[in-house]
């Protein structure tokens, strides 16, 4: 079985120090294609580096530019203009516009730092709107951040109908939510969320989803694994070669974050328990699903 983290920070400071021992381990894993987004103006050149660095290890690293929602308090058309520009620039190297999107949650924050809620939300949603202009013109899927906002990305999705659309990043909601983005081309981002019990909600509806709609992802360094997942039972197990697996990730570097890409497979350890295909199914369409968003 071969995995893809569909969603990984690998340029963040957390994995400098020890990122050739981890895209190692990440190898040994079977996890053997990393896709990175950028956040804001100043990583888009640290996410091109990075994929240029590791160009000859065994795990690819695919590149993606786009503007999260969380960093525009400072932005303006300016910095859009500047994503656009490298976007065209460096088309032949990134495989989508990422990650970006809006942040309900944020947008009520906005009075922490002088800003009304309503224009923080209208600043989010040219920012976004703008970006999915720009993979339209570019013909590239997107990664989308949401949070307390479905009902404001629906209707943008709707509008551009995108030909190449994208992954709903860390998707949590109900099973109407989820039918709308599939119906629209979209895949689902499948990450830590559903190793906590509490989240029943995004769990259920998980089960009745097609297979075909669905990505794995770790968000490392954020979204670490619930401790329900992580106990020593768990790690000392005897699995064969999932075990072997597992004492991977036991023994990773001492300073390493507390999420990491080699998290992906205790994701998909339970994602198995919860979906009734067998575990090599789920594997080979969950890799088809990159595949038809990324790479055809």
């Amino acid at each position: 079985m071969q995995f893809t983290d569909s969603h990984c920070h690998l340029d963040d400071k957390a994995f400098k120090e020890y990122l050739p021992t981890l895209l190692t381990q990440c190898a040994e894993l079977d996890i053997n294609r990393i896709i990175v987004p950028s956040i804001a103006p100043d990583n888009f050149n640290q996410v091109l580096s990075l994929a240029k660095r590791h160009h000859d290890t065994p795990v690819k690293i695919y590149p993606c530019l786009g503007i999260h929602p969380w960093f525009l308090q400072k932005l303006n058309d300016s910095h859009l203009e500047q994503l656009s520009e490298i976007v065209v620039k460096s088309r032949d190297e990134i495989i989508a516009i990422g990650e970006i999107g809006i942040d309900g949650a944020i947008a009520k924050q906005a009075v922490n730092h002088g800003q009304t809620p309503e224009d923080n939300l209208h600043h989010q949603q040219h920012f976004f709107d703008f970006q999915l202009s720009l993979a339209k013109q570019q013909n590239l899927p997107v990664i989308i951040h949401h949070r307390q906002s479905h009902d404001k990305i629906m209707p943008l999705l709707k509008r551009y109908q995108l030909a190449r659309t994208g992954i709903i990043h860390g998707f949590s909601g109900s099973y109407q939510q989820a039918k709308g983005y599939i119906d629209l081309g979209f895949k689902l981002g499948v990450g830590s969320t559903i190793t906590y019990s509490r989240a029943k909600k995004t769990i259920n509806t998980l089960k009745r989803l097609p297979l075909e709609s669905l990505v794995l992802e770790t968000d490392a360094p954020s979204m670490p694994l619930s401790r329900e997942v992580t106990g020593k039972e768990i790690l000392t197990s005897n699995e064969g070669t999932e075990q072997e697996k597992l004492e991977v990730l036991a023994n990773s570097p001492a300073n390493s974050p507390a999420n990491s890409p080699v998290n992906l497979i205790k994701i998909f350890e339970v994602l198995s328990t919860i979906r009734p295909e067998s575990s090599e199914e789920i594997a080979n369409q969950l890799e088809q699903n990159i595949e038809q968003i990324f790479f055809i």
